[in-house]
């Protein structure tokens, strides 16, 4: 396939899911971010759990979906714990959930564990008609533990798999999004986030194999821009 050298800002945007999750948002940027995301049509918001209800009343009358996180930012909750997060997001107004696959479970190759930890999400998802993902936080994976994580993953039904949180050591590689591409093929969907700061970031990541974009600066990206976020 021919790279890209240049994306449509239009295009750009609806494949940004526009973050906010430090755990000092206040409310009046909450609502700073929603008519961030209503003005340049970005796929979604994606906030802490706290804030889902106050976006989903923001957000309502616009194609802007509501994003928010489910085991975050460490994974190591217990699968109800997950489950009931994710449903209590889902009644408040959340369309799609990134949540936080099991890393040591992963690690100690308790394969059983995770991969039912990922269904759980999956098939409540499917039920309410969300979109799924599962955050790797790939900093701390060999390319095996990805592989494997990936291919868990497919099986278990999530739509998307996502290379990091943004809070851990680093975020996402061209290197990582083109592993997990093709591990998941053409028929499952890969998030990059985590350090995506420019629009020439964006477009490197999208030759790679993503199809969506967490990022806090995507008003800089679309706007040709660099921003320091780490997220």
């Amino acid at each position: 396939m021919k790279e890209k050298t240049e994306v449509d800002k239009k295009e750009l945007a609806g494949m940004i899911d526009h973050t906010l999750l430090k755990p000092e948002a206040v409310l009046s940027e909450i609502n700073q971010l929603c008519k961030e995301a209503i003005q340049h049509n970005f796929a979604s918001v994606c906030v802490n759990p706290s804030y889902v209800s106050t976006c989903f009343d923001l957000l309502k009358s616009s194609n802007v979906k509501v994003c928010t996180v489910i085991g975050f930012p460490l994974g190591a909750t217990t699968t109800q714990s997950k489950f009931f997060e994710a449903e209590e997001a889902i009644k408040n107004g959340a369309e799609e959930l990134d949540m936080v696959i099991n890393i040591g479970r992963l690690k100690d190759k308790d394969y059983d564990y995770v991969f039912n930890d990922l269904k759980s999400i999956a098939d409540l998802s499917k039920k309410y008609l969300c979109t799924s993902k599962v955050i790797l936080e790939t900093c701390l994976l060999t390319d095996q533990e990805k592989v494997a994580a990936c291919l868990m993953a497919k099986e278990a039904g999530l739509d998307f798999v996502k290379t990091s949180t943004g809070f851990s050591k680093a975020g996402a590689t061209i290197r990582d999004v083109a592993l997990m591409k093709f591990v998941v093929g053409d028929k499952h969907k890969v998030k990059a986030a985590g350090g995506i700061r420019s629009y020439e970031d964006a477009v490197a990541m999208i030759n790679a194999g993503a199809n969506r974009l967490g990022a806090s600066a995507g008003i800089k990206i679309i706007s040709g821009q660099k921003s320091e976020s780490n997220y």
